[in-house]
């Protein structure tokens, strides 16, 4: 079966350019209602942690210990520590328990 990469090159570029294009078409009005703008708003980070957030317990092979990550990495994020300080924090936990389990 032979298969035409062209055709699924336009076809990702069409729906890629027709997502950030069709916004600015459909509304030439600023947004007024407060609710749609809130929802806006916060849509990037939950497409960011909806793909993120799966990724982190399949990135190594022992989940309890990127359970354990992730829990070092929000509490560390409520303690107020900085996104690099969360980071190597959830890094570490994850990297010493992989070296004990």
């Amino acid at each position: 079966m032979q298969h035409n990469y062209w055709i699924y090159l336009f076809i990702m570029f069409a729906v890629t350019y027709l997502v950030r294009v069709l916004p600015l078409v459909v509304f030439k009005k600023k947004i007024t209602n407060r609710f749609v703008r809130s929802f806006l708003t916060y849509i990037p980070y939950a497409v960011l942690a909806a793909m993120t957030f799966p990724a982190v317990f399949f990135a190594v092979d022992c989940i309890p210990a990127a359970a354990a990550g992730v829990a070092a990495g929000v509490i560390a994020a409520l303690a107020g520590g900085s996104l690099f300080t969360v980071a190597i924090s959830a890094s570490a936990v994850v990297y010493v328990l992989l070296l004990i389990l």
